[in-house]
């Protein structure tokens, strides 16, 4: 066994890159399951977050973000696309494209607002954990689809259904695991 202090520096690379990339994930778990915790916890005490429409630390971006899609979008969905992460250390930038779909509430027809973006984020390994310090929010492009009279061929009412909370699915399986391991 060893201690850690002799891993191979390209070793050492992967994990780095590896928790990076659930950084990442995480952040759009917790934005599209509004699960503000989550969402905070992806940055540093003292990190900086600019997303155009909002500027400030990232642990205050939390609860503005979560508040936000919840009243003004029925569902969103941000999927991380290319990420390009250059660790040097403990630190690391990282571009990562990111496609977002975003259902108004608007009480009408379907109305989608799909994004192209990237999240240029530099981030820290501190106390043996990856976060973020700073991100910047880059929109390439954004177009309004109206999805009204697209019905789908099949029976969508036979899937389990996303919930924007802690009672979704994959909290759910979660808490399976928890008991199994417990029990």
């Amino acid at each position: 066994m060893t201690d850690g202090s002799h891993i191979l520096p390209e070793l050492e690379e992967l994990l780095a890159k590896q928790a990076i990339t659930e950084v990442l994930h995480r952040y759009c778990r917790g934005v599209d399951r509004l699960d503000e915790d989550l969402v905070r916890d992806i940055y540093h005490d003292d990190a900086f977050d600019d997303h155009g429409y909002w500027s400030g630390r990232g642990h205050d971006f939390a609860p503005f973000v979560v508040n936000r899609l919840r009243q003004e979008n029925a569902w969103t969905t941000h999927s991380i696309t290319n990420a390009l992460i250059e660790v040097r250390g403990d630190v690391a930038i990282s571009e990562s494209q990111v496609m977002v779909h975003l259902k108004r509430r608007n009480g009408g027809p379907v109305i989608v607002d799909v994004m192209g973006a990237r999240y240029v984020d530099r981030f820290s390994k501190r106390n043996g954990v990856w976060k973020i310090d700073e991100r910047t929010v880059v929109l390439d492009w954004h177009k309004v689809e109206n999805w009204a009279g697209q019905e789908a061929q099949i029976p969508l009412e036979l899937f389990t259904t996303g919930k924007r909370e802690r009672t979704d699915a994959v909290y759910i399986m979660h808490e399976k695991m928890t008991l199994q391991e417990e029990g």
